[in-house]
């Protein structure tokens, strides 16, 4: 990319940078060149680049890494709310963000043990296995494995390919409504691919959330492991609706780390 004309001072740097942040180039989550190629780009010295960089900062759109160079920030953190019916749909609509996502990949495996102990099956029960990417305005917001009994639901897997939400992929298996039974919160670093699916640094720590989803008899139907970027969201636990889990299922959710 090349330098506007009339690049006389740091201000006139900034300036330049902020326009094409805003612009999107370079994007959320994404490095800054370095000093020496803003340098060899504009023209100007080190103490330039700096007093520059430092405006940005100052205007909220960069952040700067120690040893790992300087980041447009992310878009405005998600507020995603754990409760009793949470839904990923409702909770981006709320907030004004449009939810999607896409599918990748879909498996029958046995169980492990953390997910036959999940679920209430024998070891290496046969279950379903799908694997999706969601995001919000078109950006990775977490990378979920979800798993479901398959004796107790064997057309899952062709039900997925004709609808576009876990609520309807239930409802269409013949179960209308679910809950939360309990939430496990931790943090991590991701692995490559996680990093790699979620479009972050993979020195960037990212929340990991195991769930299982129940009937309402209190019977598990799904567990699944979701990570999130961390960068991009916070969780929030709504204890109105965790009082009525305890009353009802006698689970409350398990946040650590």
């Amino acid at each position: 990319m090349t330098a506007p004309d009339n690049i006389t001072s740091w201000r006139d740097v900034e300036a330049a940078l902020a326009a094409e942040i805003r612009a999107g180039v370079p994007g959320p989550g994404e490095r800054l060149p370095t000093e020496p190629a803003l340098m060899a780009r504009f023209g100007v010295g080190r103490h330039s680049v700096r007093r520059a960089v430092g405006g940005l900062e100052t205007q909220g759109l960069v952040q700067t890494r120690q040893g790992s160079g300087t980041y447009v920030r992310p878009a405005p953190v998600l507020d995603y709310r754990l409760s009793e019916r949470t839904r990923f749909s409702e909770n981006l609509l709320e907030q004004g963000r449009e939810p999607s996502g896409r599918s990748l990949g879909t498996a029958l495996v046995p169980a492990t043990p953390e997910v036959a102990r999940a679920l209430r099956l024998p070891p290496e029960e046969p279950v379903h296995n799908i694997r999706r990417l969601n995001l919000g305005d078109g950006v990775p917001i977490n990378l979920s494995d979800s798993y479901y009994p398959a004796r107790r639901f064997p057309g899952l897997i062709e039900a997925w390919a004709r609808v576009e939400s876990v609520t309807a992929l239930l409802a269409a298996c013949g179960l209308p409504d679910y809950r939360r039974l309990s939430s496990t919160v931790l943090t991590r670093l991701p692995s490559a691919e996680e990093a790699r699916h979620l479009d972050q640094p993979a020195s960037w720590p990212v929340l990991v959330v195991r769930k299982v989803d129940a009937d309402l008899a209190g019977v598990p139907v799904a567990y699944s492991e979701t990570v999130w970027a961390g960068e991009r969201v916070q969780l929030s636990v709504d204890h109105a609706h965790a009082a009525a889990d305890a009353a009802d299922l006698g689970e409350m959710p398990d946040v650590v780390g």
